[in-house]
């Protein structure tokens, strides 16, 4: 085994350096618009009148934050796990740096494409767009028949009442009280989860799935890889969440939705309108227009305007540019799929329980196999109940691999399934 040790301490000074500068670089809470503006538009709304929001966003200057992170990519050696994984978080932490900067003009698209892609990017494998694969959901969701739905599906769960479903969940989980869920009047999200705290907004209404879909995406995803974070000795950064490892967070707790059964076709649509709705702000659409193609798409004047200031974060509203961040959920769902299906061919599913070490890309959990071996980064402290039954996981993961074989249009041509 290669004894990497000589530079764990050059590359863990600079972790240490790069914390400091990035806990001020609040991407998100920054381009996030404020609760107010939710307030305004919707009382207008009640009375029927549609009126395009004003945000007006602070002037910032990270100058200095950008020379630091440069200077600490310049330090670190590429060639080694360590360093690149701390030059490629570095520089996407200088990229996040300049969106700031340039918050209610249209640059702030260009540096979220450089951070997040965009729309019609092509998934892994040479496959369709993002964009085609959201209308593809899009498509399925509209065509199912609404009346196969649960009783137990269309019962509307309260703020309150959630908050004390997750807390109880959450304690039996840790077996104390590690992640705390409060109610948050301001949130204009529904929920937000960081290490030891998750939001949900105040007189929000939930749905069964919402329940389930939190505690696996929310708390056992991005929480838990923060708290496992936390634990590195040598990259305390790990428990940040660097915008160049959005698509693999996003896409391994989508995927945890979905192999735990939690996910639904309308969260897949959620999640696919929102691509579409980039894709439209980016061709020219304003937020009234985007906020409408969410109301027609089924859903309430709150939620509308919810999924509508996604897309415009950071950006004019009056169409033209889009915050791309949304587009990264179903490239990453498709790419961490894609992985875990490779891990298991390849006999290397440890790597996917790595994944839980902390926040990284999914090249990173490969190129620091070496660091997880010889100790310098710990496995991760908790894990989700899924990840640790290996034997189901790896069930699901042969048969997704034998049925990825079997081609759908050329059964739908000539097999007559009576004969089944």
């Amino acid at each position: 085994m290669t004894d990497l040790s000589p530079d764990v301490a050059h590359h863990s000074a600079l972790d240490e350096r790069m914390v400091k500068v990035a806990r001020g670089l609040r991407l998100l809470s920054m381009v996030s618009w404020p609760a107010s503006a939710q307030k305004d538009f919707l009382e207008e709304a009640a009375q029927g009148r549609y009126t395009m929001p004003v945000i007006d966003y602070p002037s910032y200057d990270f100058g200095d934050a950008r020379r630091e992170l440069e200077a600490i990519a310049k330090a670190a050696d590429h060639d080694h796990p360590l360093g690149h994984y701390i030059c490629d978080s570095a520089r996407s932490w200088a990229i996040a740096a300049e969106l700031l900067e340039s918050l209610g003009t249209r640059t702030v698209m260009d540096h979220s494409i450089r951070l997040f892609g965009r729309p019609d990017e092509l998934l892994p494998g040479n496959g369709p767009t993002t964009r085609e694969a959201a209308r593809h959901f899009i498509d399925i969701a509209d065509e199912l028949d609404r009346e196969l739905l649960a009783p137990s599906e269309c019962v509307s769960i309260s703020a309150t009442a959630l908050q004390l479903q997750l807390q109880g969940a959450l304690d039996d989980f840790f077996n104390e009280r590690v992640i705390e869920v409060v109610l948050d009047p301001d949130l204009i999200a529904k929920a937000a989860a960081g290490a030891t705290r998750i939001r949900l907004r105040h007189g929000a209404a939930f749905s069964d799935y919402d329940r389930h879909q939190l505690i696996e995406h929310e708390a056992f995803v991005h929480s838990l890889t923060a708290l496992n974070g936390r634990e590195q000795p040598h990259l305390p950064s790990m428990a940040l969440s660097s915008p160049r490892v959005t698509a693999t967070q996003e896409g391994l707790a989508v995927f945890a939705e979905q192999i735990t059964g939690t996910i639904d076709i309308e969260r897949m649509k959620r999640i696919s309108l929102r691509i579409e709705a980039v894709a439209m702000a980016m061709d020219g659409a304003d937020f009234l227009q985007v906020f409408h193609y969410f109301r027609d798409g089924g859903q309430s004047d709150v939620d509308s305007f919810t999924s509508a200031q996604r897309v415009f974060r950071g950006v004019p509203p009056t169409g033209g540019a889009a915050f791309t961040k949304d587009t990264v959920y179903l490239r990453g769902l498709i790419s961490v799929h894609t992985f875990f299906r490779w891990a298991l061919r390849q006999r290397k599913l440890l790597l996917c329980r790595r994944l839980f070490a902390g926040k990284m890309t999914l090249g990173d959990v490969q190129r620091m196999e070496p660091l997880f071996d010889s100790g310098v980064l710990v496995p991760p402290r908790w894990l989700p109940q899924w990840i640790v039954r290996a034997n189901g996981l790896a069930g699901m993961l042969a048969f997704s691999l034998f049925a990825n074989r079997i081609r759908l249009d050329t059964v739908a041509k000539g097999e007559d399934f009576s004969d089944f």
